[in-house]
């Protein structure tokens, strides 16, 4: 027997779960849907308008002659009727029978594809400004009552429509609170875009980002299925993900839509850049004024040969070109996409060129910042490229002023912040530290796990889940 009390169980707390009464004569009727899945002008014109006509008794017979559509069932099975909402059908429900109604709506209108993330391989839809068509690409994907969503409306002046989604039954709800508390303190006059939110969601005391910023839904469905937590905001085109650990931001969604011998060098890769990006630079300016016996003699010999001429230490060398790269780069950010790519590279073709001919910088030192550099740009998120470009600087200075010795102790500052960051109160640098075994599969190398793998322990409980 199918009730309305445990359909509004089913979905708990969920905010777009609709539920409108309508009285005929003495008996009651109940229009179920999900907001976001359907399409609430043909529900108000063909099914409200239609019913409070209605003055006869709500059975079956009267409900089918009453309502106009072609494709009205009958649901028996309260499995059948959850299924039913979340395909964005509308539920007409009496004490005599309760009928499934598609109103199904198009959320494709006015949906584009990903501009900040590039798309490979997968679906090329994004998030827009709408709060209920991103809510509606999510459920999309994911068609299943156990999909909760909390609402909130945040900003004293602004009062923008926030929602906090998980999975029910797989997501640690502590996790959900921690949240939920933290948006609740949120006191400020207006929060404009998700943006807004991350000073208030991310960890306090840390340089490295511990949350995701992201404008597609495939992701978002994806870190739902782990047991993490989203967050939309109306008018914002990117949705948030936390906890996000430090290994999250060398995957990307694209990983899971291609083999795994193939994702595990893209991720040996991005790993390498890491590591490229913020020792290269510093491992050249100490090999060539403290500790000239940590290269060969005849590349030394090469390195001292280019610098001829130039009158500015290396630090000074690095700093310059390391700079016109950062103003380079921000140009190309800031000018309209058509015009920015060609002038970012005339403008560094012609500055290297000019600087090397005029003796202000050596040749190698060009090339070791142009590869650190765009070894930093294979991380789409922009907080990961600035935590970066922060270490890279420090390691800099520390190996121009001690050699090969500040590079270790800038190499002990980076992983002593690893290790104290946290997420939510989770170690950051998990599935490493602490070990998770069930985690490791998915870290840097893919391997195929024959057995059931089960959830990360730290997001959910120990339930198993398929590859």
């Amino acid at each position: 027997m199918i009730t309305k009390e445990k359909l509004k169980m089913a979905f708990g707390s969920s905010s777009d779960f609709t539920e409108r009464k309508i009285k005929i004569k003495r008996w009651n009727v109940d229009v179920l849907f999900i907001e976001v899945l359907v399409d609430s002008e043909y529900i108000n014109d063909f099914i409200l308008k239609k019913l409070t006509n209605l003055h006869k008794k709500p059975t079956k017979k009267e409900l089918l002659k009453s309502l106009p559509s072609n494709n009205i069932l009958e649901v028996k099975l309260e499995k059948d009727a959850l299924d039913y909402l979340c395909k964005g059908f509308t539920l007409i429900h009496t004490k005599w029978a309760t009928l499934a109604i598609e109103t199904r709506a198009s959320i494709d209108r006015g949906i584009g594809t990903c501009e900040m993330e590039s798309v490979i391989i997968g679906p090329r839809d994004a998030f827009n400004e709408n709060f209920n068509t991103n809510l509606g690409l999510i459920r999309r994907r994911i068609r299943s009552n156990d999909l909760h969503t909390k609402t909130f409306f945040v900003g004293e002046k602004t009062r923008a429509k926030l929602a906090v989604l998980y999975m029910n039954s797989i997501v640690n709800i502590q996790n959900v609170e921690k949240i939920c508390s933290k948006i609740k303190k949120i006191n400020t006059d207006g929060i404009l875009d998700s943006a807004y939110l991350k000073r208030y969601l991310k960890e306090k005391n840390t340089i490295f980002p511990t949350l995701i910023s992201t404008e597609r839904p495939d992701r978002c469905s994806m870190a739902l299925l782990e047991g993490k937590v989203v967050i939309i905001l109306d008018n914002s085109p990117y949705a948030l993900i936390l906890p996000s650990f430090f290994i999250d931001f060398f995957h990307t969604p694209d990983d899971y839509y291609q083999k795994d011998t193939t994702i595990t060098f893209i991720r040996i890769i991005r790993l390498l850049a890491f590591f490229i990006s913020i020792f290269t630079p510093a491992f050249y300016v100490a090999a060539i004024t403290h500790n000239q016996d940590a290269i060969s003699l005849s590349l030394l010999i090469s390195f001292v040969s280019q610098r001829q001429g130039v009158p500015f230490s290396a630090l000074i060398e690095a700093l310059f070109m390391s700079i016109s790269f950062e103003i380079l780069r921000e140009s190309d950010l800031r000018k309209p996409s058509v015009a920015g790519t060609a002038l970012s590279i005339l403008g560094g073709l012609i500055l290297g060129d000019a600087a090397v001919s005029a003796g202000l910088i050596s040749p190698i030192m060009i090339i070791v910042i142009s590869i650190s550099a765009i070894s930093g740009l294979a991380f789409s998120s922009i907080e990961m490229t600035s935590c970066i470009r922060f270490f890279r600087f420090l390691l800099l200075i520390l190996s121009m002023a001690f050699g090969t010795f500040g590079i270790y102790i800038g190499l002990l500052i980076l992983l002593a912040t690893l290790s104290s960051t946290t997420t939510l109160n989770l170690p950051y640098l998990a599935p490493f530290s602490p070990y998770i075994p069930s985690e490791m599969s998915d870290a840097i190398i893919k391997t195929r796990v024959k057995k059931k793998r089960l959830r990360n322990p730290l997001l959910t409980k120990n339930k198993e889940r398929g590859n």
